[in-house]
């Protein structure tokens, strides 16, 4: 699981998520003269109210946050997790809103009709919780503000002093690398110069990495949203998918697109160059 894959619009379903399981421990009923003394059930006291609001929000608000974190969808009978997670913050939206409206469920129907007990604060709240909810499993998709980072990538580290050695490690903007061919890149140990009295001559590389066309040259970057990168082949399927909040190599351009280069050494064409941060 990857949460740096998480957008804005996962964690107002989290949030949301949080504040409906809060409120399921508030009283379920309101009804004027009751006594302070009187104790009222709370949500977990109405099977209808835990099965269709508080356990299907939560549940759809899990399999979002999952489906979102996953590198690759997970399906079951063909569907996406998370299509089956909007599906039951909306039916939990929908059942919170008819239990507002008729908290007794018909009871207060009987006979005469005597009027029944309102909504408690634990069901009002739960209509908001999943309200919101549903709203942020909908609108995430479609809204671009809800689409970016919920967890911003770190930023590039500053220059070093001279003399001073950046952190090593890959996936880090300032570490050296190795470029294409194994070759160090500009910045690294300097080889002894041929030639040189008094130095032993250095062997000459037989080949020399080769400059992508178009004075390109390698850099690292980071995208807003998670984006798939596809086989160089051109496979409509993807080979990985690179998640926000992680540094990646950009090693050639091709046309509008960027060949990359995974932490594991997977390489891939990123279609959508749209927004993405250079380290």
């Amino acid at each position: 699981m990857n949460i740096r894959s998480l957008t804005r619009g996962d964690g107002v379903v989290i949030g949301a998520a949080v504040l409906l399981f809060i409120a399921s421990f508030f009283d379920l009923y309101s009804h004027d003269g009751i006594p302070d003394s009187y104790d009222l059930p709370s949500l977990w006291g109405s099977g209808p109210v835990v099965l269709g609001v508080v356990l299907a929000g939560i549940i759809g608000a899990a399999l979002i946050v999952l489906a979102r974190s996953r590198p690759q969808p997970l399906k079951v009978v063909g569907l996406d997790l998370g299509q089956f997670g909007v599906a039951f913050a909306v039916f939990a939206a929908w059942s919170a809103l008819g239990n507002v409206f008729d908290p007794a469920g018909g009871a207060d129907n009987v006979g005469n009709g005597s009027s029944g007990p309102d909504a408690g604060t634990g069901l009002i709240l739960a209509f908001i919780a999943t309200l919101i909810l549903a709203a942020a499993a909908v609108a995430t998709p479609l809204v671009p503000a809800l689409q970016s980072s919920l967890i911003a990538a770190p930023r590039p580290a500053a220059p070093q002093p001279y003399g001073a050695q950046p952190p090593a490690g890959y996936g880090y903007p300032g570490a050296p690398q190795a470029s294409f061919g194994g070759q160090p890149q500009p910045g690294g140990p300097q080889q002894p110069y041929a030639g040189q009295p008094g130095q032993p001559q250095a062997q000459q590389p037989q080949a020399q990495a080769q400059q992508p066309a178009g004075d390109f040259s390698p850099f690292w970057f980071a995208v807003p949203v998670a984006r798939p990168l596809f086989a160089e082949d051109g496979s409509p399927t993807p080979v990985a998918e690179l998640a926000p909040g992680t540094w990646y190599l950009a090693v050639e351009q091709r046309g509008p697109s960027l060949i990359a280069q995974t932490q594991d050494g997977r390489r891939g064409v990123l279609q959508d160059t749209s927004g993405i941060q250079r380290g």
